[in-house]
């Protein structure tokens, strides 16, 4: 480098002389030949020299030398650049990994080569082909971020989450709650409104959900790793997955406002704190706002508690279990592996289900069940009391305890078990409680969205459009709605749910269309009873049961080959039903007191007309029960009306 710039020194001077001479030689032969000095010395410099040629060969030497001269220059400092480069990438790949994955980036852009050209040879760096430690697992793909956006819920590997979510700050359709109404809602907008964007906000960690299997199919399987897949099989052996969609049916929260054709987009784990009905927005637990157009209300519930439960103390809470959500199963499930007692306090249908898919562990885990509760027999305030007493056998047949006439005065927690005294001194020793009383609707947000929450069947209480404002719906167990046939009502059950779901979202899109669905509801003790409901099905009110032998196709494994779904409900239809011919086998005397119920027809009665029907292992026959109680009319004989559900065909 230093010889190339001696050499210049010395040549400098001859070359601007040269150049000199050269211009005053051009400037001669152009006044000489009578021509425009500012064409000719483009041609005296190509062709030859027309004078001085030896000044000019000369010129042309120390030009070229001097290229030549910062060829070299550049090719040296180039090649020392790439060689300084690679010795300190190679320096890096030596440190340990945590250090490798650190700093190449800011060397990158800190000591970038001159030229682009050698960078494809350099760039690949040994760091992404070292082995990720099992202490530090390697961050994700940028895109896998992108392409399962509902799926992962927990904070990706080696960290948490980016704070720095992008939440929209509005959304032409807003649903609180990410439960099933919400979900038929959503689907039911864009089936309406194609290009609709919709956000679902949900407290909970998981994208849409539907909540019956978790007390029945998901107890059955016989896969180990069911917790984590949530995959179960249908009575009828087909497999289906506990969610509504998979995660690519959603989109991206943050790509919502430039989605073109729009979509449905899930935010999981965030809590809504406060309603502005005025302002139409929203306020979340972090503090964010969001404004919305439309919004519907399906918060849902949350289980109830025992008083007695609860002033127990810590210790007692511990080993309490309140059945509702996805991870509520999974806790449940291990805890059942790992003791040898567990009490279901409850007899409806949440504690009757519980009690019959934890009994059929009981031999194969050593486990005791115990089910209590202050009824005469299983799910005494629904059934009538000859097939409450019938149930609660079939319960015990399941491997459980019962105890009935239970009302549980202290609980405790001694010596790591918990004793749980019942007001008739009766003492029950057990290592886990269940808690299944019921359930109290979720109306948090009624203070602030200024809602009226009804004072005797609770819930946001809504017109028969289900609308508790101009641009808010509510739909679910969190809805006391209006029904026309039945008076002002509130219902727990997914049918409800989905439909209540589906008028509401039909209604955000500018449908006005009224609620008058029966909603329907189901229990399955098992895959071989079951029973489907609808109306007002309370014990106390008077009851007409008509039954017949049951067949092998007369339960509810079969019924789901026959339809095709495990959650029945999903069959069902607004449809008007036609009454069928009716059979013309004559219907035998009514007989409710004896030992067998094979299947059959419960009438509850209210002024002598049908309010509410339970059919008992009758399956795909609900359209007919729902015209029964929308007609309400007075029925001489029930025997001739049961005929219409074909009960004594074979």
């Amino acid at each position: 480098m230093l010889k190339c710039r001696t050499v210049w020194k010395k040549l400098a001077p001859l070359a601007r002389a040269s150049s000199t001479v050269c211009r005053q030689n051009v400037r001669r032969t152009g006044l000489n030949n009578s021509r425009i000095p500012a064409c000719v010395p483009v041609a005296h410099m190509s062709t030859g020299p027309a004078g001085g040629g030896r000044e000019n060969q000369l010129y042309i030497l120390l030009v070229g030398a001097a290229c030549v001269g910062g060829a070299i220059y550049t090719y040296r400092t180039v090649k020392g650049d790439s060689q300084r480069y690679q010795d300190r990438i190679d320096e890096i790949s030596s440190r340990p990994y945590k250090r490798a994955t650190e700093e190449p980036a800011t060397l990158i852009q800190s000591e970038p080569p001159v030229i682009p050209e050698p960078e494809p040879e350099a760039a690949p760096s040994p760091e992404p082909q070292a082995a990720p430690s099992p202490e530090e697992p390697s961050p994700p793909a940028p895109d896998a971020e992108v392409v399962a956006p509902i799926e992962t819920t927990e904070p990706p590997p080696g960290g948490p989450a980016p704070a720095s979510l992008k939440v929209p700050s509005h959304t032409p359709y807003l649903l609180i709650g990410g439960g099933t109404a919400s979900f038929a809602a959503a689907r039911s907008i864009r089936a309406r409104d194609p290009g609709a964007k919709v956000l679902i906000v949900t407290d909970e960690p998981d994208p849409p959900y539907m909540r019956p299997p978790l007390s029945k199919e998901l107890w059955f399987s016989n896969d180990p790793t069911v917790t984590e897949t949530l995959r179960f099989k249908q009575w009828n052996g087909k497999e289906r997955s506990i969610y509504f969609q998979p995660p690519s049916f959603y989109i991206n929260a943050e790509e919502l406002d430039g989605a073109e054709n729009g979509g449905v987009a899930v935010l999981t784990g965030k809590k809504v704190v406060h309603m502005d009905v005025r302002g139409n927005k929203i306020k979340l637990d972090d503090d964010t706002e969001i404004s919305y157009d439309k919004c519907l209300i399906a918060t849902g519930g949350v289980p109830r508690n025992l008083q007695v439960i609860e002033r127990a103390g810590e210790e007692v809470m511990k080993k309490t279990t309140l059945f509702r959500k996805i991870e509520d199963f999974k806790s449940l499930d291990k805890v059942s592996r790992n003791i040898k007692s567990i009490t279901i306090i409850g007899g409806g249908f949440l504690g009757s289900e519980l009690a019959c898919a934890l009994g059929r562990r009981s031999t194969e885990y050593d486990l005791e069940v115990v089910q209590m509760f202050p009824e005469k027999g299983n799910m005494g305030k629904v059934l009538p009391e000859y097939l409450s007493n019938w149930t609660t056998e079939k319960v015990k047949s399941e491997g459980v305890k019962v105890i009935s006439e239970a009302l549980v005065k202290s609980v405790v927690c001694k010596d790591d078990k918990l004793e749980i005294k019942l007001k008739d001194g009766r003492l029950v020793k057990t290592d886990h409680i269940v808690a299944a009383v019921g359930l109290e609707p979720n109306v948090d947000l009624a203070k602030s969205a200024g809602l009226e929450v009804d004072s005797d069947f609770g819930g946001f209480r809504v017109n028969a459009e289900l609308q508790a404002r101009s641009n808010i719906w509510v739909a679910g167990d969190a809805a006391c709605f209006y029904d026309i046939r039945l008076g002002r009502r509130r219902v727990e059950h997914h049918d409800h749910a989905v439909v209540s779901g589906r008028l509401a979202g039909e209604n955000m899109t500018g449908a006005n269309k009224p609620y008058w669905h029966q909603s329907m509801f189901w229990s399955d003790l098992g895959p071989d009873v079951g029973y489907e409901a609808i109306g007002i099905v309370d014990s106390s009110l008077p009851t007409v049961g008509v039954f017949a032998k049951a067949t092998a196709k007369d339960t509810p494994k079969a019924a789901t080959e026959k339809s095709g779904t495990g959650i029945r409900s999903e069959s069902e239809t607004e449809d008007t039903a036609i009454s069928p011919m009716a059979s013309l086998t004559p219907a035998p005397t009514v007989e409710q007191h004896k030992d067998e119920y094979g299947k059959g027809v419960i009438f509850y009665l209210r002024d002598k007309v049908v309010v509410g029907i339970i059919l008992w292992n009758v399956f795909n026959r609900m359209p007919i029960a729902r015209k029964i109680i929308k007609d309400g009319e007075e029925h001489a004989d029930l025997n001739e009306v049961a005929k219409l559900f074909n009960i004594h065909d074979d």
